[in-house]
């Protein structure tokens, strides 16, 4: 049987309690001491049997595996179905997978907190989870797939395959934990049932106490580069985006917002859309004007007909403006962060070492859209769109309306490419008012213009970085003071806020953002150190983006250590490799990373940069290869990776989104900003953005370590590293220190 995807979720069986928003803090502390059983909810088709929350096995042999996580093209349709498939003893061409109900048995609290580090990341890890399940907060992000959910996908593997086997044992006359599992099949000495035979009899069965894992090495799916389960329907075209949605008397809308900033709509000309053949209508909003047609094409056109204008109140925002704001931000007071030992004392009369470093906006740029389809009904919505926290996705539709959230089914698509945008919910609760007003079906679809121009950009940030080295070259002392908005705090109310006991922790942290300066922290042991967060009001909406605040904090700690290790005389990697103290795994990478590049030390001429990083429970160190050209041009050819990510669930999956976060890392130190004038971003289409050409690609190398520890998250891995890499390079390639993002040569 070939494996198969399901695209459409099921709805929640409404005797499933969900709690919303609106809990106080202090019911936070009493969640932890209320108990609560939560059913699963999965709905079995014809032939088949749920067995737990997590699968459902039918009478022809097929393993359907329920996924709460948003498939974006990491692959975690595939690698969570292969921790079930291996514990259960599956044959992976009978393995399907099905995006799972809105359910608190798949909340993932260890993705909350990494996402919104600073407010729920405050909480004890306790009522981090209680919170979670109580609300139901099932969320993609924070490279946290495997690390949340390995244990409960292996014992759901396991439980299934106990009562597999304890329904072949029953006909067979023996004990149960005589057989094992293998290829599909129930296996005692010679004789096998499949489990399609079984499924009737084992849902029958009960569990031990002590659930067994799987034993011996055989037949063992874990650790092998299976292929992607969603690989084939993306290939020939089967697979369901949300632009493939299509329902009976469905129309298409496009829409146009204000610039940045308090705006407000404040004219459009009605009558030059009724002149596009195929409007069928025009709805307009404080912030927006949508257009509603026949095709999305016709909507399109019919807004840049109306010529909509908007009224922006207060001062308007440009690149002059946000330099300005990080600039008073760092002269300014910040928040201590993070202190160990006595800077004060090593800092007093003591030459020091210190660099500036500045990043710019960055886009998300995917290749999908901000989209949405919506149908209003019977008093009830019904949404299909790609969404990283579908039970928040059904929050913001239900108050757009003013229906009650059980009265929304979310139906989570596949995405094509997030980077983290899809966690923010802006065209959900714009089609659930569009099909509210209009009453039929409606797709939405944001331009590609317009969702450069209001993106949650990740944050323009600036460093000012002081460090004092040793007679020996060792840092004795480094300070960092880093001027960011607050994301974690903004993204944190903005996506989850609204609920008494999130407010509550936002406002008890204290005023610097730890999500802000995530990362920021050193990898290194240096004795005497501390970390300000001085905040800055930028006047640009920022969210979370791949690798979230360590995609600059990395950019500055890397490049300070390079220039360190430069002032030191002493080469880069041992530099580094010094003062980690006893983290070996790092220092593998490190060590493994200069014997597979060919490690020249760092030297002029060289071209040859190195930089590192610990992540989300994963290690990584990068060497680039960069030249400058005679046009100035910046030109990586090559990259090098050492990564130790833990135990490998699929080994391809692993070398794909490491080499992805490569090349996602290098795009944006070589482009992916925009600039800002009069509250609009520059940018408005991938022409724009200065992304690589293909012939522009380098030559990738990532050797994935072999380790026996805790999975680590690898989505982000690779973007931090890359920035601060190329930069290093470029100094050893043409003596040109660059400590600003996007890299240029003219800086």
């Amino acid at each position: 049987m070939a494996a198969r995807t399901r695209i459409l979720g099921q709805e929640v069986d409404r005797r499933t309690l969900l709690i919303g928003g609106g809990v106080g803090a202090g019911l936070v502390i009493a969640w932890a001491v209320w108990p609560r059983t939560y059913l699963p909810n999965l709905a079995p088709a014809k032939g088949e049997r749920v067995f737990g929350a997590w699968l459902k096995i039918g009478h022809d042999g097929s393993v359907i595996v329920a996924v709460p996580q948003a498939e974006l093209g990491q692959g975690v349709y595939t690698a969570m179905p292969q921790i079930i498939a291996d514990e259960l003893g599956a044959d992976w061409k009978t393995v399907g997978v099905e995006p799972a109900p809105l359910n608190p048995l798949y909340a993932n609290p260890l993705g909350a907190a990494a996402l919104f580090e600073g407010s729920l990341s405050t909480l004890p890890q306790s009522l981090q989870r209680t919170y979670a399940l109580r609300t139901a907060l099932v969320i993609t992000g924070g490279s946290s797939s495997i690390r949340a959910f390995e244990d409960e996908l292996r014992r759901a593997g396991a439980a299934a395959r106990v009562l597999l086997a304890k329904a072949a044992a029953r006909k067979w006359g023996t004990d149960w934990r005589a057989c094992g599992t293998a290829d599909g099949f129930v296996i005692h000495g010679s004789d096998k049932l499949g489990f399609g035979a079984l499924v009737d009899a084992a849902a029958r069965e009960t569990l031990p106490t002590e659930l067994p894992m799987r034993a011996g090495e055989d037949h063992r799916l874990y650790g092998q580069p299976l292929p992607r389960l969603d690989a084939p329907s993306k290939v020939d075209g089967s697979a369901n985006f949300t632009a493939d949605v299509r329902l009976p008397n469905m129309v298409f809308a496009s829409i146009r917002q204000g610039p940045v900033g308090d705006t407000v709509l404040s004219w459009v000309d009605r009558a030059a859309a009724d002149k596009i053949q195929g409007v069928h209508a025009v709805v307009t909003h404080q912030r927006w004007v949508a257009a509603v047609g026949e095709s999305w094409w016709a909507a399109d056109r019919a807004l840049q007909a109306m010529t909509p204008r908007f009224q922006t109140r207060g001062d308007l925002v440009d690149d002059e403006a946000i330099a300005d704001a990080l600039s008073a931000a760092l002269d300014g007071d910040g928040y201590r962060l993070a202190e160990k030992g006595d800077l004060k004392a090593v800092f007093k009369d003591a030459r020091v070492v210190a660099a500036d470093y500045r990043v710019g906006l960055a886009l998300h740029a995917a290749l999908e859209p901000m989209t949405a389809t919506a149908h209003f009904a019977d008093g009830r919505l019904t949404l299909w769109a790609p969404v990283q926290a579908q039970g928040l996705a059904r929050s913001v539709a239900a108050r757009a309306i003013g229906i009650a959230e059980d009265r929304v089914l979310v139906h989570p698509m596949m995405a094509g490419g997030s980077f983290g945008r899809k966690l923010e919910h802006d065209a959900v609760e714009q089609v659930a008012i569009l099909a509210h007003r209009l009453g039929r079906p409606v797709q939405l679809t944001w331009s590609r213009t317009e969702d450069f121009l209001h993106d949650r950009y990740r944050t323009a940030a600036a460093a000012r970085m002081t460090a004092r080295l040793g007679p020996n070259g060792q840092i004795l002392g480094w300070l960092a003071k880093i001027a960011a908005p607050p994301t974690g705090r903004e993204l944190a109310r903005r996506v989850i806020g609204g609920d008494a006991a999130v407010e509550a922790t936002l406002a008890v942290s204290s005023a610097g953002d730890v999500g802000a300066v995530a990362g920021a922290v050193p990898i290194y042991r240096i004795p005497n150190m501390a970390l300000d967060h001085h905040p800055a009001a930028i006047g640009v909406p920022t969210g979370h983006w791949r690798g979230g605040a360590h995609s600059y904090t990395v950019f500055f700690n890397e490049c300070f250590i390079d220039e360190l290790a430069h002032v030191a005389g002493t080469e880069a990697i041992s530099f580094r490799i010094s003062m980690l103290g006893g983290d070996a795994r790092l220092a593998r990478c490190l060590s493994t990373v200069a014997s597979l590049g060919a490690w020249q030390g760092g030297i002029a001429g060289s071209g040859q940069g190195v930089a590192c990083h610990s992540f989300r429970g994963s290690h990584i160190a990068v060497l680039a290869e960069a030249s400058v050209g005679s046009d100035q041009s910046i030109r990586v050819s090559r990259l090098v990776a050492a990564v130790d990510c833990g135990r490998v669930v699929n080994p391809d999956l692993i070398q794909q989104q490491v080499q992805g976060g490569l090349l996602f890392g290098m795009a944006a130190a070589l482009g992916g900003s925009t600039t800002f004038t009069d509250s609009l971003a520059d940018v408005k289409t991938f022409g724009d953005l200065g992304l690589p050409l293909f012939e522009d690609i380098p030559d990738i190398t990532v050797e994935v370590i072999r380790s026996e520890s805790d999975p680590g998250g690898v989505g982000e891995l690779g973007v931090p590293v890359v920035a601060p890499a190329i930069a290093n390079a470029v100094q050893a390639a043409a003596g040109l220190r660059l400590r600003t993002l996007p890299l240029s040569t003219g800086e």
